[in-house]
């Protein structure tokens, strides 16, 4: 008999109970990791420049998640034929890094030492923002774990060095990324429109080995020729910036921006990303449910970030 929810003598519909990303177990003490995956709340949002409320992205989206777990047997797949996150995949939820307000070096050091822990267990970490500044202290955790390529999917660049002494905030992100050694590029898909980086920034990334790639610069390579920017055999590191949707399926960010992707676009991007490269880490940032009442880009990124995990571990079984 398979071990779903529904075989225990509980229905545990998605609105009973504690909200883990897709009610799955809680683990408070990070020294005893054992899992595939390990999901990091990182609820900090003072990198943000304009609009706040990314530091409740965490609990939106653990809560939007409930919505997937109607039982942990897996889910089929008729188009690929394919139950994808079978019960043998293991995830668990840590919990948040905790977040010491005004201190952005502090919270920062407590969401890498959460990182830290999850890459020591072995286990894949999927980190929930936050604003984007929380890739810092996500890719500082890999320091020792080998060559990474950043696949970033965002409306902005994120490439700023330094402004009024600000170097942490989450318009330096892919900057601090590109000057680690064991960062090997960036692909940074979906940059469009007015950007919060200057023109220099533009310059300054691409000679620090950056390819950068519109919304419509993507669909017109399409998914395959998007990869194509991303060095064969890279590992990859995925962070993903809510606000690369249009804002009219995923209106809850801070920074709203049109024309951005709609949701097959980026899945099946994600999708060839996991048949073709070993995916190392994940972030998922700038979900702001206050300003979506529908609560439709909580639901949007928990979803994609289900499927994402679904692929990943589809492609790890046939290898």
């Amino acid at each position: 008999m398979s071990e779903h929810g529904y075989d225990k003598g509980r229905l545990d519909l998605p609105f009973v109970g504690i909200s883990t990303f897709g009610k799955r177990p809680y683990e408070p003490d990070w020294r005893a990791l054992d899992a595939d995956v390990a999901i990091l709340g990182a609820p900090f949002d003072a990198g943000t420049q304009w609009r706040s409320g990314a530091r409740f992205g965490p609990r939106g989206v653990r809560e939007a998640s409930t919505l997937f777990s109607f039982g942990h047997g897996g889910a089929y797949d008729h188009e690929d034929d394919v139950t994808y996150l079978p019960a043998d995949v293991n995830i668990v939820d840590l919990g948040d890094a905790d977040i010491v307000h005004t201190d952005t070096e502090k919270s920062h050091a407590n969401i890498e030492t959460g990182v830290r822990a999850i890459l020591e267990a072995g286990a894949l970490p999927v980190v929930i923002g936050g604003d984007h500044s929380i890739n810092i202290p996500c890719i500082r955790a890999f320091e020792g774990q080998g060559d990474i390529h950043i696949l970033q999917i965002d409306a902005h660049l994120d490439f700023v060095d330094e402004r009024h002494g600000v170097r942490h905030g989450h318009g330096n992100p892919m900057r601090r990324a590109a000057e680690r050694d064991y960062v090997t590029g960036l692909t940074q898909v979906g940059i469009r429109n007015v950007s919060s980086t200057a023109r220099e920034g533009y310059e300054d990334a691409r000679a620090m080995g950056s390819d950068i790639i519109s919304v419509r610069q993507a669909r017109e390579l399409g998914t395959q020729g998007v990869l194509a920017h991303v060095p064969t055999g890279a590992r990859l590191y995925v962070t993903i910036d809510i606000d690369a949707f249009c804002p009219s399926i995923a209106p809850g960010t801070g920074t709203p921006s049109h024309g951005g992707f709609l949701y097959y676009e980026v899945l099946e991007l994600l999708q060839a990303a996991a048949q073709r490269h070993e995916v190392v880490g994940i972030d998922l940032v700038e979900v702001a449910p206050d300003y979506d009442h529908s609560g439709s880009t909580s639901i949007l990124a928990a979803q994609l970030l289900l499927n994402f995990l679904g692929h990943i571990f589809h492609a790890r079984s046939q290898t």
